[in-house]
Parts: structure tokens; sequence; C-alpha cells
């Protein structure tokens, strides 16, 4: 085992000689002596051998074979094996903003393909090559409304992700925009009105009324929209992390602003044109570049600086590759599951609290605490508490007669001691 203190020691004087300083505690000098760590307490190092032993015991620590019924927003889903390796290419993991076009063919076509199926999907006419994530897109649709509206007050529905509804306030007030939080709203005087679909209870909701003036946001999910008609909101946003994109401890995941075409130069971020060049080939360019790094900041639309191109080339390699067959089945699927799921805890006595849903639904299990706590010693992370009587669970096309009841054997058992 090296000994890392003489073995460094002659790397350290000659940094020292470059530096200027005689010593480390010279160096450090300027920085106050009640501040300074003074002892570390490490061990001796590892060679990699050891280190990987040491490392493997403490993840097999980590319990990682849970059945997985949490949602809202981060959604365990059929991942074909073939996207992460074709992510993983350098072509693709080592690319930046692409803005040089004739060295990024590649990339820009696969950004007009990802705005391609998003207006599939949400049947609108234009969209954006990506945000950061779903939070940041309601935020940005919320400025933009304001920017098209001249108006600076917009009406949020309680019931959306609250996650989402922390993102929208800190924009809102960093921008001036003043935010009526509630279930209905009769102001007259807004730039827009932003709901959700399904919501944070798992319900499918109708777009609300509009007047003349304001603009309608849909925050949705892509995949219900397999299944079901899209609003015909103005603008739709929403994420793309149920489109073969992984958990990955909460991100990162790659959020999307479509519009109707009169609203298309408010976009935010930037949108990948296809054309011909001058030998009748196919080309591809960066049609609208509204970002700070392409023109002045003060004219920008948006100053967020990443929008997460890899995550949204996966989704876009998700869809492709499942194709319209495959993502009707995935919907439909996760669709019946649900509903047997609720349909079984209905039986067992246990209050659903839907009226339409996806694959997302509230039920009131008496005590939230103690139904996931007891749903847990029996392997199952059984969904997510909303407050101290529902939880919200969801349920996706993993999920096969034989998981799905021994949730229900689970639960049963719950039942029958009146834990709940």
């Amino acid at each position: 085992m090296y000994n890392f203190e003489s073995f460094n020691k002659t790397d350290r004087e000659e940094m020292l000689k470059v530096i200027g300083a005689k010593s480390t505690d010279e160096l450090f000098s300027s920085i106050s002596s009640n501040i300074r760590m003074q002892n570390l307490n490490l061990d001796n190092g590892h060679n990699e051998l050891e280190a990987k032993k040491a490392l493997s015991k403490i993840a097999k620590m980590n319990k990682t074979d849970y059945l997985n019924f949490i949602g809202m927003g981060s959604r365990q889903r059929y991942i074909p094996a073939c996207i992460a390796d074709v992510a993983s290419r350098f072509e693709f993991l080592s690319c930046y903003t692409p803005y040089q076009a004739e060295l990024s063919q590649g990339s820009l076509e696969a950004m007009y393909e990802f705005q391609s199926v998003i207006c599939t999907i949400t049947n609108q006419d234009v969209s954006n090559a990506s945000v950061y994530d779903g939070a940041t897109a309601c935020a940005e649709a919320i400025l933009m409304a304001a920017r098209i509206t001249k108006k600076y007050k917009a009406f949020i529905y309680e019931d959306i992700n609250p996650n989402y509804l922390e993102v929208i306030k800190t924009y809102a007030w960093a921008n001036n925009i003043e935010l009526i939080i509630g279930d209905s709203c009769n102001d007259n005087d807004l730039c827009a009105k932003l709901y959700q679909t399904p919501n944070k209870f798992g319900e499918l909701i109708d777009m609300p009324k509009k007047n003349a003036k304001e603009l309608i946001i849909a925050v949705v999910d892509l995949m219900p929209l397999i299944l079901f008609e899209p609003p015909s909101a103005d603008i739709t946003v929403g994420d793309v992390q149920s489109f073969g994109i992984g958990l990955n401890f909460g991100g990162a995941y790659a959020g999307f602003i479509a519009c109707k075409d009169q609203y298309k130069r408010q976009l935010s971020g930037r949108i990948a044109g296809k054309t011909v060049d001058k030998n009748g080939k196919i080309a591809y360019c960066l049609t609208l570049q509204a970002r700070e790094q392409h023109i002045r900041r003060e004219k920008a639309t948006s100053n967020i600086c990443s929008n997460q191109a890899l995550v949204a080339f996966c989704a876009n390699m998700y869809a492709r590759k499942m194709g319209k067959t495959g993502l009707y089945e995935a919907a439909k699927k996760s669709y019946d599951n649900a509903h047997k799921l609720a349909k079984q805890l209905q039986e067992l006595g246990f209050e659903l609290k839907n009226k339409e849903f996806f694959d997302e639904f509230t039920i009131n299990v008496g005590s939230s605490e103690r139904f996931l706590a007891f749903m847990k010693e029996k392997d199952i992370l059984a969904g997510l508490a909303l407050d101290k009587n529902n939880i919200l669970v969801s349920v996706s096309e993993l999920f096969d007669d034989e998981e799905l009841e021994q949730y229900i054997k689970a639960a049963k058992n719950l039942a029958l001691t009146k834990i709940a």
C-alpha cells in the first residue's frame, strides 16, 4: 500500500516553488485559522481491488428489488436496451450546441425529429428542441404568455405537481408576474391559465374555459395522449421522462414547449428546421435561436442554457423504437393495470378518489404512514403519501398480473388486520 503522504511530498514542493510559497501554511495564510479544517481523519488509501471490495459491501446495504408504485413526475417504465447503447456513442454523448450546422447534421436531425414527435402527440403546430425539465417548461410558458399578451398576472390551478408549482413561483417572483393559485378564477385580466392533466391526484381534467385575452397552458404527460385526445390549448408543456428515460435519482430529464403557430417566435430555447441546400439535398439548421447565447440578453426569450439535448434524443429514440403500435400497447397496458388494481383495492374497502384517470390514482387507505410502512415490509413501495389518509398509486406497463396480485394480497392482509 502506498504512503501517499511521502509519495506526494516532492510534487507538493515543486508546486509550492512555482507558486512562490515556502509551505502550505503560507499558501493558505489568507484563510482564517478558525475556519480551516485541521484534520480530515482519513484512513490510509486503498488500492483498486480493496476499494472495489469496500464499495461493494456498502452497495449491498441498499435494497433495490422493491415493486415500485411511486410516481408524480418520475415513473418506472419499459426502456428498450438499444437506447442506452446508441445514446452513449461519442457522436451524441460528447456533442454540445450545434452552432455550426455543417458539422452537426446528425444532432440537428435528431432535434427536428424530437420536435416532430412532440407536435404529433400534442397536436400542436410547433415545438422547441426541449428545455431543462417539465417544471421549467411550465414557468417558461407563463413568461411566454406574458410576452404575448402584455399582461403580468397568471392563474395556476392548485392541483398541479407541487414541485412544478415551486419552480413557477420562483420564475414569477423574478419576473414580477403575479400568481393567483386556487381551484377557480373569474379574473379577466390574466396572461394565462395553467392547468395539469392528469393532475397531482392522477385525475384527467377538462381544459378550463378561457376569455379572448388570455392563453391556456396545458401541462401534460405524453403517455396518456397516446390513448386520449390532447387538449386544444394555446401552449402545451410537459416532461419527456415517461418516454424512455430512467428514474435517474430524479433527473436529468427534459421538458418541452409546444404551441400554436402564431406564438412560435416567443418560444423559449431553439427550433431546428429542415430545408434543402443548393444541391437539392436535405439539410438541417437552427431556425430560431432565441437564447442569450445567440442574441442580446435583453431580447432573449430564455436565459436558461441547458436544453437537455441528450435526454431529448433518448426520448426521440424511444418513440421511434416503440412506434405507433408499441406506444399504444404500452399506454393501454398501463391503463388496464391501473384500473384493475384500483378496482381490486375498492373491493377491499379502500376508497378511490378519482372519477377519470389514466394510470395514476388517489386512494384513501386510512393511515398513509401505516399503510406505506406495512407494504414496504412486504417489499412494495405502495405509493406516495399525499396527506395523512390518501396516497397516489402509480402503475405502468411493467407490472404483470402476479405483481399486481402481490400488491393486493399485502393490502388485503392490511385490511383484515384493520390497520388501515
